[in-house]
């Protein structure tokens, strides 16, 4: 399966992976995740192909909604976790909980928290790492130029402002399938 993976995403789509290749399993266990720019359902597939290549076993949450017969065993076999999103709890306590009870997890998000055109990102997912004390990794979806460029993981600081003008400089230039989104 993953040489077919590979002959798709390499031959097929003619997209390529640079940066941080080596990152593996053994390394980094736990960690935030962030791909942008998030313009479109395509991204998924993109991750899902770029997590077979590498071979890095990566997470998701999605509304528990989602999580229902028979999407649900699909779901939960690509790293899926069903998140409760009940008003009034707090969502990251409740994610960075995730990491706590689990030997190894690598939670992939979207900063944007949405498809569409963001000025700012949201900040969840940088307080999931500062309180499940991981790294953050940061891997483009370029469809401009057809490359995934992922980070060496980076831990955030005390420095919110500081921390956010690096991660941005990490995206700058970088277009995603819908570049009025990007």
């Amino acid at each position: 399966m993953r040489a077919l993976v590979k002959f798709i995403y390499f031959n097929l789509l003619g997209w390529g992976i640079i940066g941080n290749t080596n990152f593996s399993q053994d390394t980094i266990k736990k960690a935030v995740i962030i791909a942008a720019p998030h313009t479109s359902w395509h991204d998924f597939f993109i991750g899902l192909y770029l997590r077979k290549i590498t071979g890095v076993k990566t997470n998701f949450v999605a509304k528990k909604e989602l999580f229902k017969w028979p999407i649900k065993y699909y779901f939960r076999a690509i790293g899926g976790k069903a998140l409760d999103r009940t008003s009034g709890q707090n969502k990251v306590e409740a994610i960075a909980d995730l990491f706590k009870n689990e030997d190894e997890f690598r939670l992939t998000l979207a900063p944007e928290g949405t498809r569409k055109k963001v000025e700012e990102w949201k900040t969840g997912f940088y307080y999931i790492a500062k309180t499940a004390n991981v790294p953050i990794i940061m891997f483009t979806l370029d469809f401009k130029n057809k490359q995934n460029h992922i980070s060496k993981p980076f831990y955030p600081t005390d420095d919110m402002e500081a921390d956010f003008k690096y991660m941005r400089s990490f995206y700058e230039g970088i277009i995603g399938k819908i570049p009025e989104y990007s």
